[in-house]
C-alpha cells in the first residue's frame, strides 16, 4: 500500500466522507459495511458488474484471476440479497494473492473464512444461496455502482469500521489533502474540550460547522 492509501485509511472514512461533501463529490457509498470490525482498506478498485443470468447461463466468472496485488474487488451486483457473489474460494484466493480486500453491492457468504483470515470484506449483507445461475458476470472493468456511489476501474476505496467510501482517482490529491487538514482541525477541537474548552467555543475558534460545507 503507497503511502497515500495507507494515510488515508488512516485517517479514516468518516473524515474522508467529510472531505468529499467539502468538494461536491458523490462518494459516500451507503449500506456497504464491514462483516467484522476492526480491519481498514485502501486501494484501487476493480470493477466486476453483474447482470441477471440469461440463456445460455454465463457464469459469475473467473474475473479474480485478473486482479493485481493490493487492488480492491468491487462487485455491482444490483444491490440483490438473494443471490451471492462471494463466497470462501474467492476469500481464501484472494487473501493468498495480496488483493486488498472486496467490497459488494449485494450479498456475500461464507463469512465465516474472511473472519478466520481477517480478510476485509464490506458487503450489503450475508446470504447463503448461491449466485451461480441466478446471475451471470457482464463486465469487467466498467464503471459500477457501489450502494449509491459511482465506481470506475482505478478509483480508490476505502473502508473501515464506519463502512465505505469511494475517491475519484483523479482527485485524490485534493481528497487526500483535505482530509488532512479537517483531520487536523478536529484533533485541534478535541484538545481544546480536553484542556477544558466548552464544545461550542472549540467548534467556533476551528471552524466546525463549516468542516464539510461545500465551497460555494
Amino acid at each position: 500500500m503507497s503511502d497515500d492509501l495507507t494515510r488515508l485509511a488512516e485517517i479514516g472514512t468518516a473524515t474522508v466522507s467529510d472531505a468529499l461533501d467539502r468538494l461536491g463529490l458523490r462518494g459516500s457509498a451507503h449500506g456497504i459495511a464491514p462483516v467484522q470490525d476492526g480491519l481498514r482498506v485502501a486501494g484501487p478498485a476493480f470493477t466486476v458488474r453483474y447482470v441477471p443470468a440469461g440463456f445460455p447461463v454465463g457464469t459469475v466468472g473467473d474475473y479474480v484471476d485478473e486482479v493485481p496485488p493490493g487492488a480492491v474487488v468491487v462487485l455491482d451486483n444490483q444491490g440483490r440479497t438473494d443471490a451471492t457473489v462471494w463466497g470462501d474460494i474467492l476469500t481464501e484466493f484472494s487473501a493468498s494473492r495480496g488483493i486488498a480486500g472486496t467490497a459488494i453491492w449485494g450479498v456475500c457468504r461464507d463469512v465465516a473464512t474472511a473472519l478466520r483470515l481477517t480478510y476485509p470484506l464490506f458487503t450489503h449483507g450475508r446470504f447463503m444461496r448461491t449466485g451461480k445461475d441466478r446471475v451471470e458476470v457482464a463486465d469487467t472493468q466498467v464503471p459500477v455502482a457501489l450502494g449509491d456511489a459511482q465506481v470506475k476501474p482505478g478509483d480508490i476505496v476505502v473502508g473501515d469500521d464506519d463502512g465505505t467510501v469511494v475517491i475519484p482517482a483523479l482527485r485524490l490529491a485534493e481528497v487526500r489533502d483535505l482530509s488532512e487538514t479537517i483531520a487536523a482541525r478536529e484533533d485541534d477541537i478535541t484538545r481544546a474540550v480536553l484542556d477544558g474548552s466548552t464544545i461550542a467555543a472549540a467548534r467556533a475558534r476551528f471552524g466546525y460547522h463549516s468542516l464539510q460545507r461545500e465551497n460555494p
